[in-house]
């Protein structure tokens, strides 16, 4: 694929989920498959798949674990997922990207140059979608050392600091960032599934 030839990934799949459906919140379905079904279908060719959180329904050939402490939030969980991740590339996802595809990753991997440390898609307001991106593991983790503790700090802080690419979708149809956060937007994943 592109430019990375094998890359793993971690997916983000806890949280308190409070304005849609609780913890659960990955396993609600988008058209026929759960949110997070649609994630892992994404990166079905990654090794190591590491899934983040508990709760979720059990998908075999997928790695699980927790953040420490429970409730620790986005970097506290990349931390964990990343433990299981060998050095090389790793694409870092939110379990609540029901357009996430294939071939949206097959973009990053291309994008993905030695010249920075990651890459990201960008909405249309020019915002960065952290956790619709591929990094290099040793960047992340390097970042994470020089953070110390990972519970309750920002997606932004850790990487900080980091050379990342932009990578604008111009697919047609929904983005592949686009998340669940509310009841208004599951509705609209499933009425444009």
């Amino acid at each position: 694929m592109g430019g990375v030839d094998r890359y793993a990934a971690v997916i983000l799949a806890g949280g308190a989920g409070r304005r849609l459906g609780g913890p659960g919140k990955p396993a609600l379905p988008v058209g026929d498959r759960s949110m997070l079904a649609r994630v892992l279908d994404a990166v079905a060719d990654a090794v190591p798949r590491v899934v983040v959180g508990s709760g979720m329904p059990d998908t075999g050939g997928v790695l699980r674990t927790c953040e420490e402490p429970p409730g620790g939030g986005p970097v506290a969980a990349l931390a964990a997922g990343l433990r299981f991740v060998p050095a090389g590339t790793v694409a870092v996802l939110a379990a609540d990207l029901p357009f996430l595809t294939r071939d949206a990753i097959a973009a990053l991997t291309t994008a993905l140059t030695s010249t920075v440390d990651g890459v990201v898609f960008v909405d249309g307001a020019g915002r960065r979608q952290l956790l619709c991106g591929l990094w290099y593991a040793t960047a992340l983790a390097d970042r994470l050392a020089a953070l110390g503790d990972p519970a309750g700090r920002s997606v932004r802080e850790l990487v900080g600091g980091l050379r990342v690419a932009e990578l604008s979708g111009t697919a047609p149809g929904p983005p592949p960032w686009y998340d669940c956060d509310t009841e208004t937007d599951l509705r609209r994943a499933r009425e444009w599934a």
